[in-house]
This record gives structure tokens, sequence and C-alpha cells, in this order.
């Protein structure tokens, strides 16, 4: 007969019921669920000899777990914390790397752009900070601080003067307030612009429709058929599109799609209509707004500041037009594109509701800050 161990299990209702609900766990550990067995069958007075027998391990095993749980009850079945594996670089060493990843290449005299992983590692043992270090190993250290040297991002640095004056009046604008006056209800702010470039090509081989396990299918090549240009005026209170196809972009176009707009009702009757657009070739500076307001009294044309077309409430809507009507395209020819595109801004206009804008003049001013930082030579003066 097998020695009946010193440590006796005994089990509260809540310790059992603990215990069963991990051994019927799917997502359970799989050694979890093994010591659980342990513990319950050794409250069942069980030798660890017969435990080991039953669930084919080891009476040590059986042995160490009864143990441990007679301790410290559940908890004592999990492990124990681990020292782990010793480090193999010293803190001064991952410094020098991280430090190495936040330099530009070029400027240690590398022809390189950019650090890979597989490079930085091949200049850190060329330097002499370590021996030998793996890219693996590189891209570990960097990821502990988030530091992604293979990635870049575009900006341009306002150098406009007057960038937060420009750009104050349409974010007023967009909250309905103009010279610090609030608008009336026969006041509108239109966002304007032109999207160019708007392809007519069509598919050398038709487009498969999605199936089951399929995505849809679009053939790679394709034939041109010409470009056209999309003008929209969009109203960022009502969310309501007016636009227009013209062959190519210029002032002639954009006078049309004034017209068009000027001439339909809220917009020939209101007080004051306000158009935001950028800098393009087809609305630039005083002389196109003095176009437009000799054209109509009651429309005054409001320029944003250069480079600041993300201000621009109509881009929001272009980018949509993107996703959703042209992308992907195959289109016979340019009449079916205005066709797709005049349909698309029906169907947009009978659902839409303004964009949910929250960029105030606040958030200009905390970005202006932020990027006075850059250049304490020429700090941006900010919004009044």
């Amino acid at each position: 007969m097998p020695p009946r161990s010193p440590y006796v299990v005994a089990l509260t209702a809540a310790q059992r019921s603990v215990l069963e609900a991990i051994t019927r766990r799917s997502s359970a550990q799989c050694r979890r669920v093994l010591r659980a067995r342990i513990a319950l069958a050794a409250a069942e007075g069980e030798s660890n000899t017969d435990i080991a027998r039953a669930l084919g391990i080891n009476a040590d095993t059986a042995r160490k777990w009864r143990k441990r749980f007679c301790s410290k009850g559940i908890d004592g079945l999990t492990d124990l914390p681990r020292s782990g594996r010793p480090r193999g670089f010293t803190a001064e060493q991952i410094a020098e790397v991280k430090a190495l990843a936040c330099e530009i290449p070029a400027r240690t005299g590398l022809p390189l752009t950019r650090w890979s992983c597989p490079e930085l590692a091949r200049e850190v043992a060329a330097r002499g900070v370590t021996d030998q270090i793996s890219a693996s190993t590189v891209r570990r250290i960097l990821s502990t601080d988030a530091i992604k040297p293979w990635q870049h991002r575009s900006w341009i640095f306002p150098r406009d003067p007057y960038f937060a004056l420009k750009a104050v009046r349409a974010l007023d604008l967009y909250s309905r307030v103009w010279h610090d006056d609030p608008l009336g209800d026969d006041d509108y702010v239109l966002s304007a612009d032109e999207k160019p470039g708007v392809q007519a090509r069509r598919r050398v081989r038709r487009s498969l429709h999605p199936a089951a396990r399929r995505p849809m299918r679009v053939e790679s090549e394709y034939q041109r058929g010409g470009t056209l240009a999309y003008f929209a005026a969009y109203d960022v209170h009502r969310a309501h599109v007016l636009g227009r196809c013209e062959p190519t972009t210029g002032i002639e176009p954009f006078a049309r799609l004034t017209t068009q707009v000027m001439t339909t009702e809220p917009y020939a009757s209101a007080r004051r209509v306000f158009w935001i657009v950028d800098n393009g070739a087809s609305h630039r500076n005083w002389a196109a707004a003095k176009r437009l307001n000799d054209a109509y009294p009651n429309a005054h044309m409001v320029h944003l500041p250069v480079h600041a077309s993300g201000l621009n409430q109509v881009e929001v809507y272009f980018s949509i037009v993107q996703r959703k009507a042209l992308c992907p395209d195959d289109f016979a020819d340019l009449d079916a594109v205005t066709n797709r595109l005049l349909a698309f801004q029906d169907h947009y206009n009978a659902t839409a509701r303004p964009f949910d804008w929250t960029f105030t003049r606040d958030d200009l001013n905390d970005l202006l800050h932020r990027l006075g930082h850059h250049d304490l030579s020429a700090p941006l003066p900010l919004a009044a």
C-alpha cells in the first residue's frame, strides 16, 4: 500500500466549484487543467502514486502541486515568477541602438534615406557598440519605445504670415460666425473646389462580382478614355452638394459652377453666401473674389491660406466620391463618368448629414503653437 501524503487536501464548496470550472473550460491552459485535476483527485483521498498513474504524469509532479495547493490554495496552482533569460545587452548598449535609430542615416555618412533593422544591426556592430546583434533583436529593442525609423510622414510648415487669420475665418464660418457676429437664417456657407483628372478607364476584361470566400476581382489593365474635372459646392450646414462636370479646370468652368449655384434657391435670394475656397488657379486671389462679387453682390469669397486644403470641407466630400463612386472604376467613356458623378451627387443629397466638424480656432492655435517649436527663429502668429 503506497504511503499516505502528509498534505491533506480539504476543499471548500467555492474551491471545488472553481477547480471543476477550470477542468471544463475549453480555453483554459493545459497545465492549469492538469493541476486542477491533481487537486480534485487529492481531495478525494487518492495517493500521489494513484494520481500520477491516472493522469499519466510523474508522482513527483502530483506531490509538488498537492503541496502547493495545501500551502496557497488555488493561487498556488499558478507558476511562480521567473527571472528569465539573462540580458544579452546592457542598458547603455540599448540606449545607443535607439539613439542611432533616431539619427538620419545620411548625416552619418551612409548613402541611405531611412534605416532598416538589418542596416541598423550592421551599423551598431561596425561602431563597436556590440560584437554582434541580429535584426530581430534591433526590432525588438525599438518596439519598446515605438521607434520605427523605416517609416516617414510628409508635412508642410505654414509659411504664410497671415495663416491663422485666414484659416480662422473659415473655421468661424463653420461655426456660423462672421466677424464675431452669428450668421442669420438667410446666410449660407459653401465649400467649393474642383476634382481634376477624373479618368474614364475601361477595363480590358469585365470585373467579376463578389462570391462566397472571394472578393470582387478587377482587371489591372485598362484602356484610357480621357479625363474630366468635377466641380462641386458643398453647403456645410445643409449637407447639400451642387456640382457639374467640365472638360478641364479653369476660371470659366468655375464661373459656370458659381452661376449654377447662385441662380438656384435658396442662394439666389439669400442675404449672404460665403464661398470658402483654396488657392487653386480657378479661383485664386482677390481678382476671383471681385469677379464673384461683381456678378452676384450677395456672394463673398473667403480664401483659405496656402497649403490648408484640409480645412476645406468639400475635400471630405471628394474623398467620399472617390471611395464610393470611382473606386474601383470601369467606365466605357466620359459620359459614363459624368452620369456616375451626378447620380452619386443626387444619392448623397438624399441621405447626407453635415460633417461633425470639431476643429476650432482653439485647436488651430494649439497646432500653430506646436509647429512654432520646430522653428523658433520664426514663431507663427496665433489667431485672435
